[in-house]
């Protein structure tokens, strides 16, 4: 699932682009992607493209005085296409949910794979209009997000664990199942732990979340969005990792599986060696 710097990296991307370019037409191929109804997809024809920005995991492209937003979910992706469209084949099978077709026919291709459609497609003419960026939470890296707004957000939580208050857009924006694991690495803290610690431990996980999303910004900077991918893999220290050596301490890499997803960790660097204990693995050993 693309986060925070990916999508990022797909608005600077994109805009590059996009910005001044008029749209011809916008194609909705997977009917169940749209979202709204009204203003139609047929309004965005003829309209120039303002900006490419990000709210969260969402991306806003401005268009005239309406904006296309987009989600991704899971397993959406958008690629850039120099030439005409190739035929879309039968509506509503295979990977392919929308294109975006300039006036010269070069555009934007957005696709989702596997069998779970997620990807959403909203036009609107406020952004705040989509509920999931309505109930967002504050961005991570606005100059705005000081230590002690983290602060106070960790001690409202409670008993809640970390792993799963990082991942959550309604209280911190752009961070998923990747990232909340790259974050937790780094500050050497259990993905378990409850939210509400020390003032100690606070800043540091604050510092850790700051240096792991601005880092990777960093590398994705200047890449296209057909690169991010590999860059976003290369760069994990543990996160899709299981059964590897880890980077820091060569201890191996561990995972938790749950019903839809899975976390991985060092047990050296963030449980004191031992590892969490995984339900469903659990199970299977009975």
């Amino acid at each position: 699932m693309p986060e925070l710097p990916e999508i990022h990296a797909l608005a600077a991307d994109l805009g590059g682009r996009l910005a001044g370019r008029t749209i011809d037409r916008v194609d909705i191929v997977s009917f169940a992607a749209l979202k709204t109804f009204e203003p139609s997809v047929s309004a965005l024809a003829g309209r120039t493209i303002n900006t490419v920005a990000r709210h969260g995991k969402f991306l806003d492209f401005s268009i005239g005085d309406l904006h296309l937003i987009m989600h991704l979910a899971r397993a959406g992706w958008i690629r850039w296409r120099d030439g005409p469209p190739a035929p879309a084949g039968r509506l509503g099978k295979g990977p392919l949910a929308a294109r975006l077709v300039l006036e010269d026919g070069s555009g934007l291709d957005i696709t989702e794979a596997g069998t779970k459609k997620s990807l959403a497609i909203s036009i609107v003419t406020d952004p705040a209009d989509v509920p999931g960026i309505a109930r967002l939470g504050p961005d991570p890296l606005d100059d705005s997000f000081t230590r002690d707004d983290f602060f106070a957000i960790l001690q409202s939580a409670g008993r809640s664990q970390i792993k799963g208050l990082l991942r959550n857009q309604s209280v911190i924006a752009g961070i998923g199942n990747a990232y909340s694991d790259e974050i937790l690495h780094a500050a050497r803290m259990s993905p378990f732990k409850p939210a509400a610690m020390s003032g100690g431990e606070a800043s540091g996980l604050y510092d850790s979340m700051q240096a792991t999303l601005a880092g990777a910004i960093a590398r994705a900077d200047g890449l296209a969005a057909s690169e991010l991918k590999k860059e976003k893999k290369s760069g994990m220290a543990v996160h899709g990792r299981t059964g590897q050596a880890c980077p820091v301490c060569g201890d191996t890499v561990h995972q938790v599986i749950f019903a839809d997803s899975t976390l991985q960790y060092c047990p050296t660097c963030q449980t004191g060696g031992k590892p969490l204990a995984d339900r469903v693995l659990s199970r299977l050993l009975k």
